[in-house]
């Protein structure tokens, strides 16, 4: 066991402290005013990213984290922050040093843990105890802690770790922190063998394990060649209930079940009850308070339609008895189910034509009640005492914060950007909707310029959102207000493809990506050129991931567009088969590539094979390390492109995934888009 000093804050300091002065940079007192100006690039790294709400058993406290930038340092951190629910000046809990995140109550208030990494050593529960002291590190394992849960009583937790390495256990039993010197070869016998953040996989998975904060003893409670997630204790804390795929081969379906497991039990889970058999993915279960039901999520399409299901919400039986779904004919995403603390209510986020709500529902089913709702986005709620309800919530022209709601009322609680937001000029945000050529009614989000006149025309972005299975809706988002800033209208369409508008139009690109897609992106561009606001001669396009996929079959279909960046995206997609982490949706969607009846598809589908038709100068950018959408796509589009004599450039950024992290990199990716878009829709070579 660790105790570090000088690093944490005494909780019960922070508890009686209503009152006086502490030199936080995220909450300081306001400055005196200035005019407005518009936001730059580097506003991204002065942004707090507010997350995980977590309130106190008293409900007198909402314990939250804030991720950092720092360009100067060019990394990341976490700190736990911690806010009175009643209103009032928040307070960090962790240190600026070491990333902190995780915080979770422990039932009977006594204790406050969360996850940390200190020392150059693997990452363990810690916990601050009420009454006073410093962090104490609770946990030591030769693996690092992925998630844990308290138990009801207060006296144990489940962990989520890994299968050590022996090595790992080796220099745990020594006393020593494990450092791989050499890396030996990966010896890979899975069908899933890569993932992106992660490489190549081996068989090591994650199980479930009790831990005992008196004895300090760690009891592994499910094994096997399956990982396992998502543990929800039982009221009586006997049993734990968990997400894993246990089919014969978990690497070739996304099939999970919610099973159950007792807590107490010395044979790693060899007797487990299963308490769904839906072959669609069950997953994030959450107990009643009397302990005979189980929410969770549940999406009821069978095998390759399942890619494009819709979650409901479902409740089962905790004995194995069956399940209801509660919410099939509301034909939306349902997410985080759980059940009130106080009766057989069920409260869920639900994602709705661009919004996403909080709601209820009666175990019993009936009708959906929504709580909150209107033009933002909850992100995350967590109960509290007497009724309230703590939920982070962002809006267009408000990066998260958390919220307290209670009898009906909304109110902030957190300021982390109060000060920085105070003195911004953001670009007004609206919903319309139109008609793609097919009559397909479709919405998009338009972000204008600040300073908008509606009597000038204005150069614009299509940006086109990832997944496919994703919405842009009533969020913050910092790249497109930064597009904004700079004298763009931003045009932000969900085309099909998307969620939030029901099971059949998300399934409307099934087998046909690039084109009714592709005809609802451009009335959405065409859409805002009606209204006045778009300039036509003036357009560039734009998008990440599947939302830089979608961008190469723009580019290969039409020439109305003056500029493009593609990002992280795919054009030849056979080059994948194999070297992406998704060899499972290419079967399920195309079929295995080596068929000629499948095979056909395959070619059909990719925007690769109308290449020489571009004439649009595209900048290309990817990280060197995604093993989501693999750099080989972006490469390969480069050399196409210069071949054909395109204008183009290819932006490899080293060490990054499939998405950019490092700030240095992130300020770079900023920077070099508004430069190409300037170049081309505002400058000599437009």
């Amino acid at each position: 066991m660790k105790v570090i000093s000088n690093v944490v804050p005494s909780l019960v300091l922070l508890l009686l402290l209503v009152c006086g002065s502490v030199a936080i940079a995220a909450e300081s007192a306001p400055e005196e005013k200035t005019e407005p100006r518009p936001l730059e690039v580097d506003d991204y790294f002065r942004i707090g990213q507010v997350s995980d709400p977590q309130m106190s058993p008293d409900g007198l406290w909402v314990a939250y984290t804030v991720t950092t930038y720092d360009l100067e340092e060019d990394k990341s951190s976490t700190r736990i922050w911690m806010v009175p629910s009643t209103g009032g000046e928040a307070r960090p809990l962790t240190g600026e040093k070491v990333s902190s995140s995780r915080p979770r109550w422990s039932p009977d208030g006594k204790y406050l843990a969360f996850l940390s990494a200190r020392d150059e050593s693997t990452t363990e529960v810690w916990t601050l105890f009420r009454q006073g002291g410093e962090s104490i590190q609770v946990t030591d394992t030769p693996q690092s802690v992925n998630s844990f849960e308290w138990a009801p009583d207060s006296q144990r937790m489940v962990l989520v770790l890994k299968d050590p390495k022996p090595e790992e256990l080796e220099a745990h039993e020594k006393g020593e922190d494990y450092e791989e010197k050499t890396s030996p070869p990966w010896v890979v016998t899975r069908q899933q063998f890569k993932l992106d953040y992660v490489g190549y996989l081996d068989s090591r998975r994650d199980h479930l394990y009790v831990f005992d904060l008196a004895t300090k003893e760690t009891t592994q409670i499910t094994s096997g060649d399956f990982d396992d997630s998502q543990p929800s204790w039982s009221p009586n804390g006997a049993q734990i209930a968990f997400t894993s795929n246990r089919t014969e081969n978990p690497d070739a379906n996304y099939n999970t079940d919610i099973w159950l497991v007792s807590a107490s039990n010395t044979d790693k889970g060899a007797e487990l009850l299963q308490i769904t058999d839906n072959p669609g993915p069950d997953a994030s279960p959450s107990w009643s308070p009397d302990g005979r039901s189980i929410a969770h999520t549940s999406n009821v399409e069978t095998g390759a339609r399942s890619l494009y299901g819709t979650n409901h919400l479902a409740v089962s039986s905790a004995t194995g008895g069956g399940s209801k779904l509660l919410t099939e004919d509301l034909d939306r995403m349902v997410y985080q189910p759980r059940f009130s603390p106080r009766d057989q209510d069920i409260y869920f986020l639900l994602e709705d034509s661009g919004e996403q709500n909080l709601a209820r529902v009666s175990a019993g089913g009936g009708g959906v009640e929504r709580l909150i709702q209107g033009p933002r986005v909850v992100g995350g709620f967590d109960f509290g005492s007497e009724g309230a309800i703590a939920v982070r919530i962002s809006e267009p022209q408000l990066p998260d914060e958390i919220f307290l709601f209670q009898n009906g009322k909304l109110e902030q609680r957190s300021q982390t950007n109060a000060e920085l937001l105070s003195g911004l000029q953001l670009g007004q945000v609206e919903k319309v909707q139109f008609q793609s050529p097919d009559g397909t009614p479709i919405e998009s989000f338009v972000i204008k310029p600040p300073g908008f006149d509606e009597g000038v025309r204005y150069p614009t972005i299509l940006r086109i959102h990832g997944g496919p299975q994703a919405q842009y809706d009533f969020s913050f988002y910092f790249e497109q207000q930064i597009f904004a800033a700079n004298g763009y209208v931003v045009v932000m369409p969900n085309p099909r493809g998307s969620t939030g508008y029901g099971q059949d139009f998300c399934l409307g690109i099934w087998q046909a990506w690039g084109e009714p897609d592709y005809e609802d992106v451009m009335a959405a561009v065409d859409s805002v050129i009606e209204r006045g606001w778009a300039d036509p001669e003036r357009l560039a396009v734009s998008g990440w991931s599947y939302g830089g996929m979608l961008t190469n079959h723009v580019i290969t279909k039409t020439d109305r567009f003056k500029a493009a960046a593609t990002g992280a995206s795919a054009t030849l997609y056979v080059v994948n088969y194999g070297h992406d982490q998704y060899q499972r949706w290419w079967e399920f969607e195309l079929g295995v590539p080596w068929k000629p009846e499948n095979r056909e598809l395959w070619e059909k589908l990719s925007p690769y094979n109308r290449i020489e038709s571009v004439v649009t100068p595209t900048l290309i950018l990817g990280g060197k390390e995604d093993w989501n959408v693999p750099i080989i796509n972006s490469e390969q589009l480069y050399l196409a492109l210069k071949k054909l004599g395109v204008s183009t450039e290819l932006v490899v950024y080293p060490g990054e995934y499939h998405g950019i992290d490092t700030p240095s990199h992130t300020k770079d990716l900023y920077e070099r888009y508004l430069e190409w878009f300037d170049k081309y829709l505002n400058g000599d070579d437009s």
